[in-house]
């Protein structure tokens, strides 16, 4: 099989002066340690991982060797600075170059992007009225080798917040309430940020923790609770379902309804709750039910390394047939 092209870089450009991004980011390094690995970055080195274990070669970000062949495919990953260059070869685009079609409406007239992906299913649907059938549902894996369930258990709960919008609405209406119940039942709670962890910490918790609670008004794929589904920690989770909540989107330029807090996820994984009324119904039945959930099941089934790089493959192979 032919090398994949895959092409990917974090946005790092010049602030000030011509070149000053390398010494920007030595000093960055300096002060603040290593960058934590954002969730684009995360998905490129997934898929990575996930084709190393099916023995199935790549190459990163080697525009000269693509050069020898003008109908390879160019796998394009991350944010779209990647596509200011010009590029002339079959794009394979996605995921995470950005969030609507409306942010670049003039994409498929200036590049030669031939397929689409997304994290998931609703924002297949999101994204279809704009470049129909281009656009493909594909969930990066998940290391189930290290995200591994742990028999000792000190915590009860894991509060994993990443509700985003209206922070002051639901701090009142939701948050605190699903708190002062928690309290009130004796249980032993942690609460994480979303964008206030490294990832070690995250697995160290997880590792302690026999359930979670996801907080999140929707989610594309959902690389951290699928973390903890393999893991083998049940989630509840506020599944508000509804409009899409961006707001540099949501409601004067689109208005799609129809999301998921959990768009990778079944029976085995735990329970849904939509607003805070049925949080302490749900809470009950999620307790008493705990130990009979099994969402590690749900991941080997769905989201390995190795499913997930080998749906990726078929995409690009599906490509290189329909062009050759």
């Amino acid at each position: 099989m032919n090398p994949l092209h895959l092409f990917y870089a974090e946005p790092d450009p010049d602030r000030w002066l011509l070149g000053d991004r390398y010494p920007r980011r030595w000093i960055r390094r300096l002060i603040r340690g290593p960058a934590r690995i954002s969730g684009h970055q995360r998905v490129f080195l997934n898929l990575c991982a996930g084709l190393d274990r099916l023995k199935i070669p790549y190459r990163v970000n080697d525009y000269r060797s693509l050069q020898h062949d003008p109908q390879e495919i160019a796998c394009v990953l991350g944010k779209d600075h990647l596509l200011q260059r010009s590029w002339t070869h079959p794009i394979l685009l996605g995921p995470a170059i950005f969030s609507h079609p409306t942010d670049d409406p003039q994409l498929m007239q200036r590049l030669p992007v031939k397929q689409i992906v997304v994290p998931g299913e609703w924002v297949r649907q999101l994204w279809q009225p704009y470049w129909g059938d281009r656009i493909k549902a594909w969930p990066v894996g998940i290391d189930t080798d290290l995200w591994t369930p742990n028999p000792e258990k000190e915590i009860d709960i894991l509060v994993y917040d990443k509700v985003r919008w209206c922070r002051d609405k639901y701090e009142s209406e939701l948050i605190t309430p699903i708190h002062f119940r928690l309290q009130q039942l004796g249980l032993k709670v942690v609460t994480l940020r979303y964008g206030a962890y490294e990832e070690a910490e995250f697995h160290t918790l997880l590792q302690k923790s026999r359930a979670m609670i996801f907080l999140c008004e929707h989610e594309t794929q959902g690389i951290a609770y699928q973390q903890a589904l393999s893991c083998n920690v049940p989630i509840l989770v506020w599944d508000r379902g509804g409009f899409w909540q961006d707001p540099m989107y949501f409601p004067e330029r689109v208005q799609f309804a129809g999301v998921s807090s959990v768009p990778y996820w079944d029976d085995r994984c735990g329970l849904k709750f939509a607003t805070v009324e049925e949080f302490a119904e749900q809470l009950d039945a999620f307790l008493d039910r705990q130990s009979g959930f099994v969402p590690r099941d749900y991941v080997l089934e769905n989201l390995t390394l190795e499913k997930s790089a080998q749906q990726y493959v078929d995409l690009v192979q599906q490509m290189r047939q329909s062009d050759g």
